[in-house]
């Protein structure tokens, strides 16, 4: 058995049995690569996966004991080389971060220059998603941090770092009627008129939803995306009015304003999620800094150490004041 096998089984795991897919995951060929499976078998005894003829069907009893514990080994093998390179004072790597487009689009970029000023060969990768997939992808191991947004409680996964807060605001069409109220919108105001908001919003749990259903008010839908520059697009072409996080504003847009609706929805937390079980490269630590400057780096060591409840981090700050604290340094 060797570590390679074993990153082969976990890639055809999560490749839904797609053999082709997990070869190209893996850079390998799909010859070698069932090959390799074959001899895993053969060396335990036992199949991994049922067939249908040349194709893998599903996954057996044994074989997700196996991937469960191929997936620890995996784990832990890149903890040791982490550790290694740490110790050598190594300057290179790369940083996965899976996150949401509205957080890689107006949030990340200013953390990641600065990353990339210190650590000039550290590649960078992000990894877009809805918060479901992206925690996924970190309980997976697939990414090394996870950026996400929670209104209350923190994620339920791993160690959550929260990084400031955010509001949402109401994005109009230049001359807008709520644009002329002359007073903060109600959300009567806003449910007498179609909203364009994040495909969130569709599932039975979104804070806009509950917000609506708590005041006995319609939520009209008319057009939802992952994507707040499209949200945007769609406010500026007429279809509704747009419910945005408040990054995602963009002050040089001349087709839409945006109207503080501070109040009428809950506040959101934006976290960084780390697995409790990985061992981090120091610029994985060093983008933490930049994007978290409120946090000392000392005490995200000890929370992989000792646990850090919740109400221990220094409460994150607004977006705005993170904003114009960024933009003055």
């Amino acid at each position: 058995m060797t570590l390679a096998q074993l990153r082969y089984l976990i890639a055809i795991a999560d490749s839904g049995l797609n053999i082709t897919l997990a070869a190209e995951r893996v850079h390998a060929t799909q010859p070698g690569l069932s090959k390799q499976l074959k001899q895993l078998e053969e060396e335990l005894g036992f199949s991994l996966f049922t067939r249908r003829g040349k194709s893998l069907d599903a996954i057996t009893a044994a074989g997700a004991q196996v991937i469960e514990r191929a997936r620890i080994i995996q784990s832990e093998a890149a903890n040791i080389r982490a550790l290694a390179a740490n110790l050598r004072n190594e300057k290179h790597g790369a940083l996965r971060i899976a996150t949401t487009h509205t957080q890689a689009r107006y949030a990340l970029p200013r953390a990641i220059a600065a990353l990339r000023d210190g650590y000039p060969d550290v590649g960078v990768h992000l990894q877009p998603g809805g918060d479901a997939e992206i925690l996924e992808l970190l309980e997976r191991g697939q990414t090394d941090l996870a950026v996400v947004s929670t209104v209350g409680a923190p994620p339920p996964a791993g160690l959550a770092l929260p990084v400031y807060r955010w509001e949402r605001v109401a994005v109009v069409p230049t001359g807008h009627a709520l644009a002329k109220l002359g007073r903060a919108p109600t959300l009567a105001d806003l449910a007498a008129h179609p909203l364009v908001s994040y495909e969130s919003s569709l599932k039975p749990d979104s804070s806009l939803r509950r917000a609506f259903e708590q005041a006995g008010l319609p939520l009209h839908l008319a057009f939802t995306a992952r994507d707040a520059d499209l949200i945007r697009t769609y406010v500026a072409a007429g279809l509704g009015v747009g419910v945005l996080a408040e990054m995602a504003l963009d002050p040089a847009d001349r087709d839409v304003v945006g109207i503080d609706i501070d109040g009428l929805l809950p506040a959101c937390t934006t976290w960084i999620v780390l697995r409790r079980d990985r061992v981090l490269r120091e610029y994985a630590l060093e983008f933490i800094a930049r994007f978290a400057p409120q946090l000392d780096r000392r005490d995200v060591r000890r929370a992989f150490d000792h646990g850090v409840g919740v109400d221990e981090w220094p409460a994150p700050p607004r977006w705005r004041e993170l904003d114009a604290a960024r933009l003055a340094a």
